[in-house]
């Protein structure tokens, strides 16, 4: 049955609910209301008025119940009209997102639903248009991922190209072909494990070992790891010192840090410096990676967490996947802290924040014991 016979017949029945209600009371309560009225009739016409009184009575009662009946017709059209109008509103609103639905299914996600009025179909169109906009951000984002590891594999595919070609034709001797495949294929294998990583921790299934971890041994571990890095380029680390203890995955925030200071030695010329240091600040440690390069334009602050985003499109490709930054924002948000870059001009600030925790204090979250690599 459509739409608009069930709604008539519902008003309907409630019109004639309500009417023999009213027939109900009035036969019940109107008797004691007009019986004095009755009686001094009767009293003022003596003899006459006794003989009238069941005249009088069923008149009364009978002009109530045609006045009851008369007044049924108009009340089944005024529901009728109701559920014409009441029907066409939903009948309306539930066709467009019939038609949007399918329209999504499609794959048009750009389809929107008007959204006037403030009932609850105008908050259905509203939750429909937030998934259709969701979907169209999902479904840009696959496209744009597909395209940028296509740019990116395109230069070690070319390369592995050229070197198999110049192998096949003599130009170039084994011996000296294969280490320059060798390194085109851990370039390969690099970006396959980089946006494996990124896809599973910006997804939130990345396991972690958390526990209170000493800040110190976060920053002598980089301390080490790049002193060598950092001397060979002709840049200065300065590595501050820190009491306090974070909860952390040790490994984790070391692949963080790691990469904040590989980005600052790329970015700091020769003779520069950068300076690691961690500073308690309420609830959090921030610890900071401040370099003298040539810093980042505001309109390039946010973006270059996004995946495979550079600030210079001319720079070599050769030194990283791309995904670094959004892999270490998607960590530092998984460790419950945050990520975040600042420039003035000259130089640059990542501010890495994890939460505080009291001195040897650990927390193992069950059923996550085997880190990712």
């Amino acid at each position: 049955m459509k739409l608009f016979p069930r709604l008539f017949l519902a008003h309907l029945l409630a019109v004639l609910v309500a009417l023999g209600a009213l027939l109900l009371v009035a036969e019940l309560t109107l008797p004691g209301v007009y019986q004095h009225h009755v009686d001094q009739m009767v009293r003022a016409m003596g003899e006459p008025g006794r003989a009238l009184r069941p005249d009088l009575e069923a008149g009364m009662r009978g002009a109530l119940t045609g006045a009851l009946l008369l007044a049924l017709p108009f009340a089944a059209l005024a529901a009728a009209l109701s559920a014409l109008l009441t029907s066409r509103r939903v009948v309306r609103s539930v066709a467009l997102l019939g038609q949007g639905s399918r329209d999504l299914a499609g794959g048009a996600y750009a389809r929107r639903l008007p959204e006037g009025g403030r009932d609850e179909l105008t908050d259905l169109a509203r939750n429909f248009n937030r998934l259709a906009a969701a979907l169209e951000r999902v479904e840009q984002d696959r496209v744009a991922l597909i395209g940028e590891v296509g740019h990116e594999l395109r230069t070690p595919l070319a390369a592995l190209r050229g070197y198999s070609e110049a192998l096949s034709d003599g130009v170039l001797p084994p011996a000296q072909v294969a280490p320059a495949v060798a390194r085109e294929v851990r370039v390969l294998e690099r970006l396959a494990q980089d946006l494996s990583l990124v896809s599973r921790a910006e997804a939130g299934s990345v396991d972690l070992q958390i526990e209170a971890t000493p800040v110190q041994a976060l920053l002598d571990a980089a301390r080490e790891r790049f002193a060598d890095v950092y001397a060979a380029r002709g840049v200065t680390l300065r590595v501050g010192g820190s009491g306090a203890w974070v909860q952390a995955d040790p490994e984790r925030a070391g692949q963080v840090l790691a990469n904040l200071l590989h980005n600052a030695a790329r970015h700091t010329p020769p003779g520069g410096t950068v300076t690691l240091e961690a500073v308690p600040a309420g609830s959090v440690v921030a610890l900071t990676v401040r370099d003298t390069g040539c810093g980042i334009a505001p309109a390039h602050l946010e973006r270059i967490f996004e995946r495979f985003y550079r600030v210079d499109e001319a720079r070599t490709r050769g030194e990283g996947s791309g995904v670094g930054l959004t892999v270490a924002r998607a960590l530092a948000q998984r460790m419950s802290g945050s990520l975040s870059a600042a420039s003035c001009g000259e130089g640059s600030t990542f501010t890495f924040t994890l939460p505080r925790a009291a001195a040897g204090l650990t927390r193992r979250p069950a059923g996550q014991v085997n880190p990712m690599q």
